[in-house]
């Protein structure tokens, strides 16, 4: 009994995970801090499992199709909104993406229900996921949209007034509003005083045994470590250093 006891005591063999990911700063980037935030909690929460985290970039949509390959390396992405799926399991919350409406100053958009949108154009990027009540009125064409391939996209066409508003994370417009080439737009703009929604932010991981095995460790190493003060530390200083 005791040397079963020592046993489970001994850290187990240090094994690595590969996940796909995305450009999407400051939450994940190759060429980011730590990768980006979400990936920083990630891998804080495999280190404290005894582990290791590697992660490839690739355009989104990549980025899951890979992921969901039965021939793939990869067993998951990040980072993702939990969503309906047969595909993928999620683990428990990286932490929190607060989803707004970026808008000229001169121009704000009013609204108190969701229905009120549809008087505007709104910019959205192409395969992000938006809010259920806003995508439900998207696919039924009642709510005005203009898709573009980045966030950054659509914030220049805000600026010029070819869209009245896009959808946003809110961490993620100042990052891009704080860069050296796009400052002269931040007097221009601002989020929108109602949030569409605070999304939490997961890994997605492949529905088989190994994905839920390594979703599970995953969550067991998020509860040791602290990954709100993580998060709120990252975004801290990305919002007053970023070029």
């Amino acid at each position: 009994m005791l040397l079963f006891a020592l046993l489970l005591s001994l850290p187990a063999k240090s094994d690595t995970l590969k996940l796909t990911s995305l450009h999407w700063p400051p939450y994940s980037g190759k060429k980011l801090v730590d990768q980006g935030a979400l990936i920083a909690i990630t891998r804080a929460a495999l280190n404290a499992m005894g582990h290791e985290l590697t992660v490839d970039f690739y355009p989104w949509s990549r980025a899951v199709r890979l992921a969901g390959r039965d021939d793939s390396m990869y067993l998951g992405y990040l980072p993702e909104y939990s969503y309906p799926t047969e595909a993928f399991i999620f683990s428990e919350s990286l932490g929190v993406s607060p989803l707004g409406l970026v808008e000229r100053q001169i121009h704000p958009i009013r609204w108190a229900k969701f229905i009120d949108l549809n008087e505007y154009t709104l910019g959205v990027v192409r395969d992000y996921v938006n809010t259920a009540a806003l995508d439900i009125m998207i696919k039924q064409g009642t709510q005005p949209v203009e898709v573009v391939s980045s966030d950054e996209h659509n914030i220049k066409k805000v600026a010029t007034g070819r869209v009245d508003g896009a959808v946003i994370d809110v961490h993620v417009l100042r990052y891009i509003l704080a860069r050296d080439d796009l400052k002269p737009l931040a007097d221009k703009l601002q989020i929108n005083p109602k949030l569409l929604e605070e999304k939490q932010l997961y890994v997605a991981f492949k529905n088989s045994p190994d994905g839920h095995k390594w979703r599970d460790i995953v969550n067991l190493g998020l509860a040791k470590i602290d990954a709100k003060s993580i998060l709120d530390k990252y975004m801290t200083s990305v919002a007053t250093t970023n070029k």
